[in-house]
């Protein structure tokens, strides 16, 4: 039986941009086999959006409270959404 599909948005806030965050959150991201994106926003924040099954959205977000070692992760809002089946893998945009 197949897993439903359902999204996922999230802001990390912090010392979250300059110290590979993006990078470390696709490659966690594919390994979940997730579909999205995660990009820096101009507030220096990180947005993620990402969308497959629930347990490895929830995985995602638990990375998402610490990130990678250099990171410094304070605060993370997390908005649980219907899956749009827009995304085909997982990138890092601009």
């Amino acid at each position: 039986m197949a897993q439903t599909a359902e999204g996922l948005h999230v802001i990390v806030h912090g010392r979250v941009q300059g110290v590979n965050f993006r990078y470390y959150t696709r490659m966690e991201a594919q390994a979940l086999n997730l579909a999205g994106w995660v990009a820096n926003r101009a507030d220096g924040t990180v947005e993620v959006t990402a969308e497959g099954p629930r347990a490895a959205l929830e995985d995602l977000l638990a990375y998402l409270h610490h990130g990678p070692s250099h990171a410094g992760v304070t605060r993370v809002e997390a908005e649980w959404r219907r899956a749009t089946g827009r995304f085909s893998d997982f990138r890092i945009m601009a």
